[in-house]
């Protein structure tokens, strides 16, 4: 069975990350061009990458944990290592006596708590004879064998489509159904139009901007194809705000949108509580952006929800 892991960001060495980030990160040449944006971009990923890989400790959840694990005994086996901590410190025959008392204590309760979830288990497969007959099927012959990879179901198009197998079809069906082409719209039947007035405001992205707007997105969101987590940004922002606020203002002045910022990584979700997947109607998609494209899309939206809301360019209805 795979184990999930996950970076502990609070253990992380905040001390030498900030030290190798003024090391990598001294970029003091000025953005000129498409080509010096894209190159800075691609550095920060880089050195991002590497600061995640060098200062977070990665963890994986346990081989030893159990269905059977509850509060109870988490509590339990607590409290049994604080009593042995202080039967060290404290070295005396009343503490060592403390500690073997409570041990007992923590492997009755243990024993107890996986008991009754193996007697709750077995009830469950009792109410149904056929359950039965399936548990000691897959105990005699499938208890042994590796878990399967999960299979993309076979997909079609509509009721009236044939069923495809191939995952090259099905990519084909799924391309189709959301990626379709882009059209013209006719906007020549619309009596009325409005001309907003020019309105003038500060073009320069400031410090306090980005700041803010990188505490303010979530730090858990999904991880793009470079694998960085707002946490990353968050952990650097003392040594990363002066060369984000530098790409931010390259971006605006030049009108450029960076190759990085329109990569996505997208993932196929399947919609919850259908009777089958076998319609293409029943996926939807999410697409993962570069965390940094996302700070640069918040500042903006929040700059023309301001200009919009101060020059009352939205009617009342």
């Amino acid at each position: 069975m795979q184990l999930s892991t996950w970076w502990l960001w609070k253990k992380m060495n905040t001390e030498a990350l900030s030290a190798y980030l003024r090391i990598h990160l001294s970029l003091k040449r000025s953005l000129d061009n498409k080509t010096m944006m894209n190159d800075r971009v691609c550095k920060i990923i880089r050195v991002l990458q590497k600061i995640i890989e060098k200062f977070i400790f990665l963890t994986k959840s346990s081989n030893w944990a159990k269905d059977f694990w509850n509060q109870s005994c988490f509590e339990v086996v607590m409290k049994s290592e604080r009593l042995q901590i202080i039967w060290k410190t404290q070295d005396t025959l009343e503490a060592w006596n403390e500690y073997l008392k409570h041990n007992d204590h923590k492997n009755k309760i243990i024993r107890q708590t996986k008991y009754a979830h193996f007697r709750s288990q077995m009830h469950e497969l009792s109410e149904v004879l056929k359950s039965i007959w399936r548990f000691a099927k897959w105990v005699r012959i499938e208890s042994q064998l590796s878990k399967k990879l999960s299979q993309f179901s076979s997909l079609k198009r509509s009721d009236i489509d044939h069923m495809t197998t191939t995952f090259e079809k099905k990519i084909k069906i799924l391309r189709r159904k959301f990626f379709f082409l882009s059209f013209q719209v006719n906007v020549n039947d619309i009596a009325k139009s409005f001309i907003f007035l020019t309105v003038s405001f500060n073009s320069c992205i400031t410090e306090d901007e980005v700041k803010q707007t990188i505490r303010w997105v979530k730090a858990d969101k999904a991880l793009s194809a470079s694998n960085i987590s707002n946490k990353a940004l968050q952990a650097s922002l003392a040594e990363l705000i002066s060369v984000l606020m530098s790409l931010f203002n390259a971006c605006i002045i030049h009108k450029y949108h960076l190759k990085q910022f329109k990569k996505t990584q997208t993932i196929v979700l399947h919609k919850l509580k259908k009777s089958n997947y076998i319609n293409s109607k029943t996926y939807w998609l999410i697409a993962l952006f570069n965390i940094m494209s996302k700070v640069l899309k918040s500042i903006m939206i929040k700059r023309l929800s301001d200009i919009v809301e101060t020059h009352h360019m939205l009617s009342n209805a």
